[in-house]
């Protein structure tokens, strides 16, 4: 990182933590202790009001906030936001309603000529292929302020040709396959639950007492809280080395990889009203797969199998 940048950074850093250390701006940066003096005096030189507090609990304190210069960003910090962006491409719906379209302007007018330049000779040379999505999310923009704020929502859930309408609380919200989910707390069933979100016809903020222990949950541990019912099927499947790499591309909280010897297996459970969905689940694996027990799961599987043929 140039010092440029570093000094820019750092008055951002200082700006927003008021007190620090040699220590702090040491770790924070990864540079040395003379580094971190020598860019102590720059910023002092430059008219940041830096004040020493000396003795054992001394570093340095800012005497009043500052009025920060404009963000800018470097050639290789462009890019990479222009690569970001690319991922609103395959949505037609986005929490908060922002459309690609005018953030890619609005991106795009910030840019000097050569960045400019630079993003356009990128769009000929770089594809970018998504899924796309199938199915419109009209309450994407209320599930992520509920999970956020740790609110419990009243939504109207429509499966198939059954509606039911649900207190949920959720949890996180993410796009997988075309389609928006929802990990949520269903208050009603007490269980952890997953909702696609084109299926919610409406939702609504309720007074009803969310769970406080949800609120450090996130995205990456969620999956840890969805428990089996006493009903739940447990299963087993051997897997190849592409079946590896397609379910590491799209699983479910119901089930892992393990790993015996120099063999790999699904394992997971599946609830009596899912069979149908976890059947079509691993006929996605096609050869790569092989169903291990219960043994009403290898057959339901090939019965899926002759279904198939005989539609031939």
């Amino acid at each position: 990182m140039k010092k440029s940048e570093r000094l820019n950074q750092m008055l951002r850093y200082i700006n927003q933590k008021q007190r620090f250390t040699l220590r702090d701006l040491m770790d924070e940066f990864q540079i040395s202790k003379r580094t971190a003096l020598r860019d102590i005096t720059s910023l002092e030189e430059i008219g940041a009001p830096i004040y020493a507090e000396y003795g054992r609990n001394g570093g340095y304190r800012l005497l009043n906030q500052m009025q920060l210069p404009p963000i800018s960003f470097n050639s290789q910090e462009i890019y990479a936001l222009y690569f970001a962006m690319q991922a609103l491409r395959s949505f037609s719906n986005l929490p908060f309603q922002v459309s690609f379209r005018s953030i890619h302007e609005k991106f795009i007018n910030e840019l000097s000529d050569s960045q400019r330049q630079d993003i356009e000779r990128m769009q000929n040379r770089v594809s970018f292929r998504h899924t796309e999505q199938t199915k419109d999310s009209a309450h994407l923009e209320i599930l992520l302020i509920a999970a956020v704020k740790n609110i419990v929502l009243k939504i109207d859930y429509q499966k198939t040709h059954q509606k039911s309408t649900r207190n949920i609380q959720p949890i996180s919200i993410y796009s997988m396959k075309g389609y928006w989910y929802c990990q949520a707390y269903d208050m009603s069933k007490k269980a952890y639950r997953v909702f696609r979100c084109d299926r919610i016809t409406s939702a609504e903020i309720t007074d009803i007492q969310p769970l406080e222990d949800l609120n450090e949950i996130n995205i990456q541990n969620a999956h840890s809280l969805w428990k089996p019912s006493e009903q739940a099927v447990p299963f087993k499947c051997l897997i190849g080395q592409a079946g590896v790499d397609q379910f590491q591309q799209e699983h479910y909280p119901s089930m892992k990889l393990i790993h015996e010897t120099e063999t790999t297996y699904i394992v997971g459970w599946y609830e009596p009203n899912e069979v149908d969905f976890i059947i079509k689940y691993l006929a996605g694996f096609e050869r790569s797969i092989k169903v291990i027990e219960p043994i009403i799961l290898k057959e339901k599987l090939r019965q899926y199998y002759s279904d198939l043929l005989d539609n031939i």
